[in-house]
């Protein structure tokens, strides 16, 4: 017994009054239902298909609840996952009805970029600009220290050492923020996880003099007299290296006596592994959306080693969150599988931050709230992690409603999200689930006893849905209304035959080529156009 209605009156949840024994029982008609879902008229509710057992009946949500109260899609393979969050984003970024709608997707497969071609802005690592892509960057001085640090090879340094590492940090934000003043810091309140900019390069360079470093001490001085002992090549000229190459420079090699002798530098950092890690990981081309960050890059082509980025963070926020689209799609297709977990951690953190603290402007959460799409959750919200990725998720989901921060988690095996996260969920969209664990995870999170509802999940068809949770009025068994062809996401089955085409496994072979195969494989770019260059960046360094 779910609730109850009179002829005359509205269809509401919960029971007054118990059928007896010898009451009439009567099958539900198609006015009934119309009664018991409702079609509200206002914009507050939102179609998303229609109710299976009547299809004249919209199927409709409560976007309130459904954004801020959190949400999760659940289904396998195959299961219209992808086509089911398409349709609820296409519903929710019509203009006419939401002229201020914004939501951030997370494509860790590059699915989506076919499905808003319209109403969705692309960043990507190895953008097309073609095909209206934009270049992704995410500036490592937005990030915290903690989080810098994860994703170079300083993470697993001893105490002393990180805190050594962590107060050059700070003196380089102090001196770039000496250099450009920045609103809303001073040199009194920088910490080391103050977002403003400092040089990397110059980060690893000044650490590598200080710990790798040899020197000379001339006849009848003494060691406060030092000089660091750098080699030189045939013309004479000293191999002082180069920042943004990333080429350390040269140094004599140590002697054990006499008039000149060369010794070490006898730092008390021990950090020598660190550096030659983080030397090959700044000339890793993979990374240089998050090293050398465009436009928000320190020190890009200059002599100087001061010079400013040209764009701040509100330029970066404008662009992924401002009103020129109502989605944005993040395609992080072609992050290092290394750093995944750790880069999404950070930007569900840096988005975050920003709408708190500016949650009662115009452009803060409450004003106008943000839907965070986390495609594949699994692959990075398992149980038994506890990364960064689940740790920013877990302050979203418990704290993020207070704020216009809402998620929506995407994936195929509930049974691997954290738990605490999917209990968080506040509406459930449950499609073809055949495994029991899966399957008893969902029932588990949901807020009503529902097992015999959930017990037909192995029989939905494809796009067939069991919504549940508050923005519903009740438990629905829901057809999502299916986008356009031609805004659907790219996760469809590729054909194995096709009788009517020559496709797949039928399509008749005439000789085979595969180095244009190895050509977008070494260029990590699936199409044509795009791919990744190496910037062209240059600087000496100087004493």
């Amino acid at each position: 017994m779910i609730g109850e209605g009179q002829k005359a009156g509205a269809f509401q949840r919960g029971i007054s009054q118990y059928p007896t024994i010898n009451d009439e029982a009567h099958l539900t008609t198609a006015d009934d239902l119309a009664q018991i879902y409702g079609v509200p008229q206002d914009s507050s509710f939102l179609r998303i298909g229609s109710v299976a057992s009547s299809n004249s009946i919209p199927a409709m949500v409560d976007i309130n609840r459904l954004v801020t109260r959190h949400s999760a899609v659940l289904g396998a393979t195959g299961s219209g996952k992808s086509t089911t969050v398409a349709g609820i984003l296409t519903a929710m970024s019509d203009r006419d009805s939401y002229p201020s709608a914004r939501a951030i997707i997370l494509d860790i497969h590059g699915e989506y970029r076919s499905a808003f071609k319209d109403r969705a802005s692309v960043f990507r690592v190895n953008a097309d600009p073609k095909a209206g892509e934009r270049q992704l960057y995410i500036p490592y001085w937005a990030l915290s220290a903690d989080e810098l640090l994860q994703m170079t090879p300083f993470q697993g340094i001893t105490d002393a050492d990180r805190a050594s590492v962590l107060e050059r940090i700070r003196a380089l934000k102090v001196e770039s923020l000496a250099m450009q003043e920045r609103s809303g810091v001073t040199a009194d309140t920088l910490t080391v996880d103050s977002p403003v900019p400092f040089s990397i390069h110059r980060l690893w360079y000044e650490l590598w003099r200080e710990v790798l470093s040899t020197h000379t001490v001339g006849p009848n001085s003494n060691q406060s007299r030092e000089t660091e002992a750098v080699a030189c090549d045939e013309e004479g000229s000293p191999r002082v290296g180069d920042i943004m190459s990333v080429q350390p420079p040269e140094y004599r090699a140590l002697t054990s006596g006499g008039d000149d002798r060369v010794y070490s530098s006898g730092s008390a950092l021990n950090i020598r592994r660190q550096l030659f890690a983080t030397a090959s990981l700044l000339r890793d081309p993979r990374y240089d959306f998050l090293f050398r960050p465009g436009p928000w890059c320190p020190s890009p082509a200059h002599a100087n080693l001061n010079a400013q980025p040209e764009s701040d963070l509100d330029d970066l926020l404008s662009s992924w969150i401002g009103a020129d689209r109502p989605i944005t799609i993040l395609d992080l297709s072609g992050v290092p599988a290394l750093i995944q977990s750790e880069l999404i951690g950070a930007l569900l953190r840096l988005l975050f931050d920003a709408l708190f603290w500016g949650r009662y402007l115009p452009e803060g959460g409450r004003q106008r709230p943000l839907l965070i799409v986390l495609e594949e959750a699994h692959a990075y919200l398992s149980a038994a992690g506890n990364n960064a990725a689940a740790t920013s998720v877990r302050r979203v989901v418990k704290e993020g409603r207070k704020y216009g921060l809402g998620a929506m988690i995407v994936s195929q095996r509930p049974s691997e999200l954290d738990s605490g996260i999917l209990s968080q969920c506040g509406t459930l969209f449950a499609m073809r689930l055949a495994n029991s664990t899966d399957r008893s995870d969902v029932t588990a999170a949901a807020s009503d006893n529902l097992q015999g509802l959930f017990d037909m999940l192995p029989s939905l068809r494809t796009g067939e849905a069991v919504v549940v949770g508050e923005a519903v009025n009740l438990p629905m068994r829901t057809l999502i209304d299916v986008p356009r062809p031609e805004g659907r996401p790219e996760s469809d089955d590729p054909v194995v035959h096709d009788p009517a085409a020559e496709t797949g496994w039928n399509a008749p072979m005439e000789g085979e080529d595969y180095q244009e195969l190895l050509r977008r494989w070494r260029r990590e770019r699936a199409t044509e156009g795009g791919g990744r260059e190496k910037p062209q960046m240059k600087e000496t360094a100087g004493e």
